[in-house]
């Protein structure tokens, strides 16, 4: 019973969520994406291009790639059609990010935590907000259609460094006592920036000249503000969503299975000293 009612809470939490990041990312991300990739067919090749993995955060949680000389992959076109498997796509991932919120508030339950649903819920989310984008960010920005980057091997594998990083100091915080624990946190969060994150050496719009170097330099410092606000509304949606869904549908039952499990671990415990 719990299995099914935490699909179903995650799936109509990851509908309004996804829905709701659907508009906003329409709102602030898809204008200066689309003006941004005018400017792509203007892109001379430089001796750092080919070194450059083509691959560009459009969008949270989805880094397409753009591979010049391949054969061109499928994809939707503008439209309805690029809304719509946008919008599935932000479904898909709030889907994925409300099963974990779930799971963690799950753990803070069995914990014994006397927190209500709803600040559990903001809480887990702000520890998702770091984990998934603030520190990442700090080593990676959003990239725009036409930067060139590092090789996109070596970014995914730096980003998982940080998401994990920030994912343990807020385990560190939450379940270590004593001074200890913020040494630790400290320690985690300082980890990704020891290792250092991927960059080329070149100018990241060398293909660029003139105006258009000009024109998407100030496009990028607007995607890596639009994409913080983007992501900031995605965890404050999920946070408020999955507290309410939680103290509905998950608690209730979640609390009564922790409590007649409890006295059996007791008794199994005292059997086996």
């Amino acid at each position: 019973m719990i299995f099914q009612r935490l699909i179903w809470a995650a799936l109509a939490a990851a509908l309004l969520v996804g829905s709701v990041q659907s508009g906003v990312q329409r709102w602030q991300a898809v204008p200066i994406i689309q003006a941004a990739e005018v400017y792509e067919g203007q892109k001379a090749e430089t001796p750092a291009a080919p070194l450059a993995a083509m691959a560009h955060a459009h969008a949270e949680g989805a880094a397409p790639a753009h591979e010049h000389g391949t054969a061109e992959e499928w994809a939707p076109t503008d439209g309805a059609e690029r809304i719509f498997w946008t919008w599935v796509a932000n479904v898909l991932y709030a889907f994925s990010m409300a099963l974990l919120v779930f799971a963690v508030m799950g753990v803070c339950l069995w914990r014994g935590t006397a927190m209500r649903s709803l600040p559990l819920g903001l809480l887990v989310a702000a520890a998702g907000w770091l984990s998934f984008h603030f520190l990442p960010s700090l080593g990676l920005h959003a990239e725009i259609p036409g930067m060139d980057a590092a090789r996109l091997g070596s970014r995914q594998g730096w980003w998982v460094l940080a998401a994990g990083s920030a994912a343990l100091a807020c385990v560190s915080l939450a379940g270590l006592r004593g001074p200890s624990r913020w040494a630790a946190a400290a320690a985690w969060l300082a980890l990704p920036f020891v290792v250092g994150a991927p960059h080329i050496s070149a100018d990241p719009l060398a293909g660029f000249s003139g105006e258009a170097q000009a024109q998407l330099r100030e496009l990028g410092t607007q995607f890596i503000w639009a994409t913080t606000w983007l992501s900031l509304s995605f965890w404050v949606s999920m946070g408020l969503v999955c507290g309410a869904a939680f103290q509905r549908w998950l608690r209730p039952v979640m609390a009564a299975t922790f409590e007649r499990a409890r006295p059996l671990a007791s008794a199994g415990k005292a059997v086996n000293p």
